[in-house]
């Protein structure tokens, strides 16, 4: 338990309150992005009948596009601040969303994957830009919590694209309507009645993403326009490749973001084939994607709940006991599977809920503002994790061809069950970081 002080500085400064409502805002707006996203993996599967590889280039282009822009992103932020760095970001999200409407009406998917990875070179800038910001707006003693706060209304706009893509999309996709025995309709059609509803439901995918581009476009103006705080003097004092070199040899900071490729290959993985599991389980996309909702409902409260034990415990010692606990929420989907075992699927989402913010915490702690800022585009670069894991968990899917339950592994586990082992390892990672970082404290 952490020791307390008769003074305790606050989470958030007074004179950093306006702003930092205006940057947590942005959280949730990636929030939105990454969470009607997932489930649309299943929703282009059916419509332009993919493999669970092929769907799965929605997360590899939406996740790449992280990876490609993360360190220029860096740069900019370094040169021009992190004002510039956020209409950046706002702008290349807003015209990613835009290009949905030439993708949908000229119905090529490779033009979709585009769009996806255009609109994450902005979400890439935004999250370079507004982690360190947030954590640069208070007493660095509280910046962990701060960061927990902040990132706790991420989840609230991924219930709201859940919902979205639950409600509006995956609800309204006449590929998915079922026969009298339970059957998908859509494959057995002739072709032209097929065009038909191909034009449909890729109209009915590309509309969300059209509206939130004029909402991310609103709130350009308003930061375009609002006075913001300009931490810029103060980070770009010494060269780039100084910043480098002393992050290359911070063992922390390295494990940090081995670990951060895990833990978002992970959560990727949890959310993106919860539709897939329970489509195992004969539940279909739009109700299988409310079970999501509930998991992102989890996931929000108990982020505010760790937050708030972070006050009383080690946030490292917190990072550990959550990691055990998705090991053994995890461990029952592959082992028992069934219901039970989508509840446990269900409940990794409550263990999964501090890890980004206070495995990003940990990394950066004790770093200037100006290697701060360098070693954020490396954690937001380890965010490839929900890029090419999602793909190799769509491989082992179709180990038996394109069905969910084609072979049994060890001649019991459903080939979609086992598929979990990747999150699995995931969370054995994280586990070995939290005790990593407990040894560092017991060194010192």
């Amino acid at each position: 338990m952490k020791k307390t002080t008769q003074y305790e500085p606050s989470t958030v400064s007074k004179k950093y309150l306006l702003p930092f409502i205006i940057i947590t805002s942005l959280f949730a707006l990636w929030g939105f992005a990454n969470d009607i996203t997932n489930p649309m993996v299943a929703a282009f599967k059916s419509i332009l009948e993919l493999s669970n590889f092929k769907a799965s280039l929605v997360q590899f282009s939406f996740y790449g596009g992280y990876t490609l822009m993360a360190i220029p992103a860096a740069l900019f932020i370094r040169k021009k601040g992190y004002k510039a760095g956020i209409l950046i970001g706002l702008g290349l999200y807003a015209l990613g969303a835009f290009l949905f409407f030439p993708a949908a009406s000229m119905e090529v998917y490779s033009l979709f994957l585009i769009s996806y990875c255009i609109l994450t070179f902005g979400l890439a800038f935004l999250e370079t830009t507004a982690n360190p910001y947030i954590l640069a707006m208070g007493d660095p003693s509280t910046a962990t919590r701060r960061l927990n706060f902040a990132q706790a209304f991420n989840p609230m706009g991924s219930l709201i694209g859940m919902f979205v893509a639950s409600k509006f999309v995956l609800a309204k996709l006449a590929s998915d309507d079922l026969d009298v025995h339970g059957n998908l309709i859509y494959p057995t059609l002739p072709e032209i009645q097929k065009a038909a509803i191909r034009t449909s439901d890729l109209s009915i995918i590309r509309n969300p993403y059209v509206i939130i581009g004029f909402v991310v476009l609103a709130v350009f103006f308003l930061i375009l326009f609002t006075k913001m705080p300009n931490f810029h003097n103060h980070i770009n004092e010494n060269k780039a490749i100084d910043s480098f070199k002393r992050l290359f040899h911070n063992k922390t900071y390295l494990q940090g973001v081995l670990t951060q490729i895990f833990y978002v290959g992970a959560q990727i993985m949890c959310w993106t084939y919860i539709i897939f599991y329970c489509e195992n389980l004969g539940i279909e996309k739009s109700t299988a994607q409310d079970y999501n909702i509930i998991a992102m409902g989890c996931f929000l409260s108990m982020r505010f709940v760790g937050t708030y034990l972070m006050k009383f415990f080690d946030s490292a010692k917190l990072l550990g006991v959550f990691a055990l606990g998705g090991i053994i929420t995890i461990s029952c989907v592959i082992f028992i599977g069934g219901i039970f075992g989508l509840i446990c699927l269900i409940a990794t989402s409550v263990f999964m809920s501090i890890m980004f913010p206070t495995i990003y915490g940990q990394a950066l702690d004790g770093l200037t503002n100006d290697d701060a800022t360098i070693g954020a585009s490396g954690l937001v670069m380890a965010i490839v994790g929900g890029s090419f894991m999602p793909l190799i968990q769509g491989k082992i899917m179709d180990l038996g061809g394109k069905g969910l339950n084609d072979i049994h592994i060890f001649g019991y586990i459903p080939e979609v069950n086992f598929s979990f082992i990747l999150p699995f390892i995931c969370f054995i990672v994280i586990l070995s970081y939290s005790i990593s970082l407990q040894k560092k404290v017991k060194n010192i």
